[in-house]
């Protein structure tokens, strides 16, 4: 007999024989498909969800501690702007950031970079002071009879008016200026590029090295982070340091401290108590001996006796002279120097390669030379005048930074040029 099944829960209804056994294990069988199908569903989109949250909780958790990264990167006081710190931070907190960096500008970089030959400059860039305007017929008298250091050797057949004539920035310090800059075209294949060179006296300036906030990373001592107030009275030019420690592994030691490790074979800018600065390639160990006031290294010597590094290469993949843009890719760079006297020359120019810049340290009178840091952020060169209070003075293009640089605080460090007073040389901090 057959019977109607009303529909139950929501199943359709269904004709079945009460006395056909067939049809009654049949309606088994599916209600057993149905009950399974029900039980895989929750089992299935369980999976899913599990899959789901292995695959993307990691990702969403590095993306959260990204973001909390660089807020508090990016929220830090600091000098800089918002694109170089956050620049930095890639560099820093980024995985595999430093080299996204280097690569990202060396394409750049490589892109603008100058094509030979083209016009050239009808003048030169005007640096430093009349000499009239420093101390009257005196400056005039002392610079007409400056035998040192020698005017550079105009690289150009046909040298532009004042190219490698030295100025005077400042006052006279015992009848003579303590520092010199000047500019010379250093490159026949590329006329438009200019070198801007200082000159500073080592018997009449006292050199000084001063930790930024964050370079270098673990200072004994951070100090003020700029000129100290108490010392601007005296103060001659500032200049910026080498590359970051996380750069070059670089070394530091002020007044008998160290901040980074110093590391054997580097080249290593030295100010020593007595007065005197040199470049050598460091073998003294981890820490400065009592001889030494104030230590900076930077990579490996460009220049030694007078010549560049034979070492010096253009290959783009070296680390050597700075990853990427210490080869081919040509970019502001500055170096420092010591010339056959031990003054201390600094100097920085557009569009360069570390090669090339080695060849204006040999060009200007270096025996012994360094490459400082590079990049269109980082080069600053500044001197001082006081008539009236302190006024600084950019001496090289540098849009990025205010010639204020180094009398407010700073991120990186820097070197402070000072009037030498008597007595063992100290870096002062107030």
């Amino acid at each position: 007999m057959l019977q109607s099944q009303e529909s139950v829960a929501g199943e359709p209804a269904m004709l079945e024989s009460v006395d056909d056994p067939s049809v009654e294990g049949g309606l088994s069988a599916e209600r057993a498909v149905v009950a399974a199908a029900r039980e895989r569903a929750p089992r299935g989109r369980s999976r899913r969800l599990r899959r789901w949250l292995i695959a993307t909780v990691p990702i969403l958790g590095f993306l959260v501690w990204m973001a909390v990264s660089y807020v508090l990167w990016i929220t830090q006081p600091t000098s800089m702007t918002w694109l170089e710190r956050s620049a930095e931070w890639v560099r820093s907190d980024v995985p595999l950031g430093n080299w996204l960096v280097d690569q990202v500008e060396h394409y750049y970089y490589s892109a603008k970079a100058p094509a030979k030959g083209g016009p050239g400059l009808k003048r030169l860039p005007a640096v430093g002071l009349p000499a009239a305007a420093v101390g009257g017929a005196t400056a005039e008298a002392a610079m007409r009879h400056l035998a040192w250091p020698r005017p550079i050797p105009p690289v150009f057949p046909h040298p532009l008016p004042g190219e490698g004539v030295w100025r005077p920035t400042g006052p006279l310090i015992k009848g003579r200026p303590p520092v010199l800059v000047t500019t010379f075209r250093p490159e026949l294949a590329y006329p438009r590029i200019v070198a801007y060179v200082a000159w500073f006296d080592h018997t009449r300036t006292a050199l000084a090295y001063y930790p930024g906030r964050y370079e270098p990373p673990n200072a004994a001592l951070r100090g003020p982070m700029m000129v100290p107030h108490d010392q601007r009275w005296r103060l001659l030019a500032t200049f910026n340091g080498g590359f970051t420690h996380d750069d070059g592994n670089n070394g530091s030691a002020v007044n008998g401290r160290t901040n980074e490790p110093l590391l054997d074979g580097k080249a290593t800018l030295v100010g020593y108590r007595n007065g005197r600065v040199n470049i050598v390639r460091w073998h003294g160990g981890p820490n400065a001996g009592p001889t030494v006031a104030w230590a900076r290294q930077s990579l490996q010597p460009i220049v030694w006796n007078g010549r560049p590094n034979p070492r010096l290469n253009t290959n783009p993949n070296s680390a050597q002279w700075g990853y990427t843009l210490g080869g081919q890719t040509m970019v502001w760079r500055t170096a420092v120097g010591v010339d056959r006297r031990g003054n201390l020359i600094y100097v920085v120019a557009d569009d360069q390669t570390v090669v090339s810049i080695a060849r204006i340290l040999v060009h200007v009178g270096a025996v012994r030379g360094m490459e400082f840091d590079i990049n269109p952020e980082w080069h600053t060169l500044i001197t001082y005048t006081h008539h009236g209070g302190l006024h600084p003075t950019m001496d090289e293009p540098q849009p990025l930074q205010s010639p204020n640089r180094y009398l407010v605080p700073d991120d990186r460090d820097f070197i402070a040029v000072y009037r030498r007073l008597p007595g063992p040389i100290t870096v002062p901090f107030k």
